[in-house]
């Protein structure tokens, strides 16, 4: 569902354009009551008003139903990849979802890109592909085309690096869009290397329990968003900063929130929600900062969510905090030509005293001397008060970096796949905690190194 759909297409016009989205519909189920279950996004897609939105946005999906409901994420993966490329030169837009997506799926792009060549110049599907609503689907868009077969695999073998792959693929592509905030910020740096002069627009800010804000302002990039709240979608309630700071527990109902227009510019809120369908007053878990005012609607940007990543003794470092340090570390590995690819983290209590773990995950081999001198700037990233202090005296140990073979980041992907989620809902846990006992023990049985920081000072 997008709200503001006459800002993005003033800005950015598709005129007889189709999309290149990678969305996956996830199963639905009926509840003892009767009642269909099923993700938000899968809800949308199969709600009949789908397609005509997306024709009133001038575009559409490059990919048949039978590929975004195919029942196996890597089989719609491989079939989107193909669709876009057969209709590359109509492809105005690339979205999904989540960042993670979109560059998920491009990096397989990297691994498959002969075949999909391949496919492209025969006519004929690969045999990866077994689904057969799939493969029906998919053999009435393709034929045999070597002409542009050659041309996909002639700009793939002249690419440095993969940078600017999707205007290389995709010429006519004015946009990528998708949510890029929050928990997806880690992966704007890959997605902007693919893009290359592609810009990036982050989507409207919404979640499962309800849609929040629109971007008013698309032409900002992501870092920057900012969101103008839908005062009609929903009641909104907003509880200062400084109250969060003095709870010891996650409760459901604040006794003291401020309303829409009662929040002060420049200060940093929890959003409470009371919606259409039931919720009462509940607490989103999300932290904004109230930037300025549009109209009379208050103008928000995201800064994290409200509950705590890391915390041994009086520490408090949450997840903006860990992605920093990630981001300050992995220049280290600018130097070998290697990048972080994914990375989690787990509070380690089994020795004592007990200290931070970071699982990083990257794009080759890296040199002990670099992994040790990343393990140590990761600990100095850390530079909350509470961190700092204990570390000084000890109440926290030295911060113990591991690095997992490749790989190890999609077999958590297909445990949580296995058990039911939505590739299009999923986020990479980015704290290891005690109720993921199984991807605790996927990172441990596939570390190959691991680093201690030196003494803190």
């Amino acid at each position: 569902m997008i709200f503001d759909t006459v800002s993005l297409c003033r800005e950015f016009p598709i005129k007889n354009g189709k999309a290149l989205n990678f969305i996956y519909g996830s199963k639905q189920f009926k509840t003892k009551g009767g009642l269909i279950a099923t993700t938000a996004t899968t809800n949308v897609f199969r709600n009949p008003s789908y397609k005509p939105t997306m024709k009133a946005l001038q575009s559409q999906c490059c990919s048949p139903d039978e590929v975004i409901f195919g029942g196996d994420f890597f089989q719609s993966l491989y079939c989107h990849l193909l669709c876009g490329l057969i209709f590359r030169e109509e492809v105005q837009l690339v979205s999904s979802t989540f960042a993670h997506s979109i560059v998920h799926a491009f990096r397989a792009f990297e691994q498959v890109w002969e075949e999909l060549c391949n496919d492209i110049r025969e006519g004929v599907l690969t045999s990866r592909v077994t689904v057969p609503s799939i493969r029906t689907a998919m053999s009435k868009l393709l034929k045999p085309n070597p002409e542009l077969a050659n041309v996909i695999h002639k700009k793939c073998s002249g690419l440095s690096n993969w940078y600017g792959l999707i205007p290389e693929l995709f010429p006519n592509a004015k946009y990528i869009y998708g949510i890029m905030t929050g928990s997806m910020e880690p992966y704007l740096e890959k997605l902007r290397h693919y893009a290359g002069v592609v810009p990036l627009l982050t989507a409207d800010y919404g979640a499962s329990e309800g849609w929040i804000a629109a971007n008013v302002n698309p032409k900002l990039p992501p870092e920057l968003a900012t969101y103008a709240v839908l005062p009609q979608i929903a009641y909104f309630e907003f509880i200062p900063l400084s109250q969060l700071e003095n709870e010891d527990t996650f409760s459901c109902v604040d006794p003291h929130p401020v309303g829409l227009t009662e929040v002060k510019i420049g200060e940093e809120y929890e959003i409470v929600m009371t919606t259409f369908s039931g919720l009462y007053r509940y607490r989103l878990g999300d932290v904004v900062k109230v930037m300025e005012f549009h109209n009379s609607t208050p103008e928000l940007k995201f800064i994290r969510r409200s509950t705590l990543l890391l915390n041994i003794n009086i520490d408090k470092n949450t997840e903006k905090d860990l992605q920093l340090a990630v981001e300050a570390a992995a220049k280290l590995l600018v130097l070998e030509k290697l990048e972080v690819v994914e990375f989690t983290s787990h509070v380690d209590l089994s020795t004592e005293p007990g200290h931070y773990v970071i699982f990083w995950e990257i794009s080759g081999e890296a040199s002990g001397r670099v992994l040790s001198e990343c393990c140590n700037c990761l600990d100095r990233s850390f530079i909350d008060a509470g961190y700092t202090s204990s570390r000084k005296v000890n109440a926290i140990g030295a911060l113990e970096l591991r690095v997992v073979r490749k790989g190890t980041f999609q077999k958590i992907l297909d445990h949580y796949l296995g058990l039911g989620t939505a590739v299009s809902q999923y986020k990479t846990p980015r704290c290891v905690g005690p109720t993921h006992n199984t991807v605790l023990q996927i990172l441990s049985e596939n570390v190959v190194n691991r680093f201690f920081s030196s003494a803190f000072n």
